[in-house]
């Protein structure tokens, strides 16, 4: 048989097949484990909002969670740190897509376009994969429970302010400017924060609205900014 020498070694032709084939079938079992998390995850937010929107946030235990879910509470602190982190992983997902989206948006692009733009196929992408999973839109019923929690609504309240922080630095480095001495990407991410807080505020007091319903409002509110800051409105 004819052997194949490689740095020192040998292996025979027929090996490369084999190995292809191992990587391959190693790939998918990832695919796969990946695909059985985000269910897992899935199946837990979905089973919590029901608890919570029945029993109420603060009345609701962990355990009634899993059980429903029909895992192990030691599997639910795999995913999420407390009931807290669950339901705000919501707004991380959102927050790491669109840093993912805005970093690919194309530098000739005015820096709020790129995040107007990074917002909406951020949004899209995570409400394709989760409305598969639930059926229907879950972030409404996120937000109305987030609105009526206090606790959540100042955890929320935390993170949206180092989201801000974190936008800011993206568009600084995108226009190659120092945040620390320029203004202007800490307006453009206050902004953009209260733009997306009244257009959540609007959307989960429709209950049959869908994503797309708050992206056209989103987008609505954008193009009415600038005539809202300049000159009288009559």
């Amino acid at each position: 048989m004819q052997q194949v020498s490689v740095a020192g070694s040998t292996e025979s032709p027929a090996a490369e097949p084999l190995n292809a084939q191992a990587a391959s079938d190693g790939l998918a079992d990832l695919q796969r484990r990946e695909r059985k998390k985000r269910q897992t995850r899935h199946a837990l937010l979905r089973a919590a909002l029901a608890l919570f929107m029945d029993k109420g946030y603060d009345h609701t235990a962990v355990r009634e969670i899993t059980d429903a879910v029909d895992i192990s509470e030691r599997t639910f602190f795999r995913y999420f740190a407390n009931k807290e982190d669950l339901v705000l992983s919501f707004a991380r997902d959102i927050t790491s897509e669109l840093m993912r989206e805005l970093a690919a948006r194309p530098g000739a692009e005015p820096p709020f376009t790129a995040l107007r733009a990074a917002f909406r196929a951020a949004v899209t992408t995570l409400a394709a994969e989760r409305d598969a999973e639930a059926g229907e839109s879950v972030y409404p019923s996120i937000i109305r429970l987030i609105d009526s929690t206090p606790a959540l609504m100042a955890a929320h309240m935390r993170y949206t302010h180092e989201c801000d922080e974190e936008i800011a630095k993206v568009l600084a480095e995108r226009e190659g400017i120092d945040p620390a001495t320029d203004r202007r990407p800490w307006c453009a991410a206050a902004v953009f924060d209260s733009l997306l807080h009244v257009t959540c505020r609007e959307w989960q007091e429709e209950d049959s609205g869908t994503v797309e319903d708050m992206l056209v409002t989103f987008d609505s509110y954008c193009e009415h900014t600038a005539g809202a800051l300049s000159g009288h409105w009559t």
